[in-house]
């Protein structure tokens, strides 16, 4: 399913139903838009029209389709994933390593089994190391015919050059209040979608993470300290009871970067003097975020300082 960005599907369905398309897209924009669900859509409809046509036109194809339910088991022998694979002590590795990219070989090496055509998703591509984005240009310079990739990035002006200039470019917007409503709706009905749509900044995948992740909570007590200050730290205290211990990781770990976003969309509703606490105390909070992951600080008491700074801003009321 995609949900507001009919642009970005209407231009790539145009060019795969001229079959003339270019080989490599490159598919840009903020973090959790849509662009690796945009990216699968593509494939599948790559992958399902080039073994039999299908309707109706567009990049949906109907769940039940044979297409549909091989790529779904992760069996489809023309389609390969490139993301950052799980280690064995948990977590993902830093990067798509340059094995995982040579390991197309097998798969450009032979001749497609379903159909004429063969889809690459690699998600993202900002998560390739050096030797990976090297290897992987090889391939884009010299593509095998009807192989098609699809390059999913956050931050397109840090990829190679060459890798950029190989491509097609889709842009991504962040989605409108109004769009991701309606698509929150059809995704996880029945949840507070107003309340998702306020902390996830234009972004779907955020939302449903916030979602799955209970971090309305969080976002609510981040409010009322901005709101009235926290003079007892009784709310300071319950974000960090929010975030501590090994099975509040994930959560942690989601929320942790929202707070800087939280304090920029305050500051800019706010009047002087407000606004100017509000920079400083989002100058001081990004650079906490930034560092706690790193030296892995701990989370309660990361998340009790961020409440102190939070507090800071709510000492001068509008």
């Amino acid at each position: 399913m995609i949900g507001g960005h009919d642009r970005a599907a209407g231009q790539f369905a145009a060019a795969w139903a001229t079959r003339r398309l270019h080989h490599a897209w490159l598919l840009a924009g903020p973090r959790g838009v849509g662009k690796a669900t945009f990216a699968h859509a593509a494939a599948r409809r790559v992958l399902a029209d080039a073994a039999g046509p299908v309707t109706p036109a567009g990049l949906d194809i109907p769940d039940d389709h044979p297409i549909a339910h091989l790529l779904a088991a992760g069996s489809h022998p023309d389609f390969r994933l490139l993301e950052r694979l799980e280690k064995p002590t948990g977590g993902l590795a830093r990067n798509i390593n340059v094995e995982q990219v040579r390991g197309l070989g097998e798969l450009l090496g032979v001749t497609p089994s379903l159909s004429p055509w063969r889809a690459i998703v690699i998600d993202c591509a900002d998560d390739l190391e050096p030797s990976g984005a090297n290897a992987l240009l090889k391939m884009l310079e010299e593509p095998p015919a009807n192989t098609i990739f699809f390059l999913v990035t956050h931050a397109p002006g840090r990829l190679l050059p060459t890798i950029r200039s190989r491509c097609r470019r889709l842009d991504f917007d962040p989605l409108t209040d109004d769009a991701m409503t309606s698509l929150l709706n059809r995704l996880i009905p029945g949840k507070n979608i107003a309340e998702l749509v306020r902390l996830a900044n234009c972004s779907p995948g955020r939302a449903l993470e916030a979602a799955s992740l209970d971090l309305a909570p969080l976002e609510a007590a981040v409010r009322a300290i901005l709101a009235d200050g926290d003079g007892d730290n009784a709310l300071r205290s319950k974000l960090a009871a929010g975030v501590s211990g090994k099975a509040n990781a994930e959560r942690y770990a989601a929320f942790l970067p929202l707070i800087p976003a939280m304090i920029a969309r305050d500051a800019r509703t706010a009047e002087e003097p407000r606004r100017s606490r509000a920079l400083d105390a989002y100058a001081l909070a990004r650079e906490a975020v930034a560092l706690a992951p790193r030296v892995s600080l701990d989370p309660a008491a990361t998340m009790f300082e961020l409440g102190g700074i939070l507090a800071s801003i709510a000492s001068l009321k509008r």
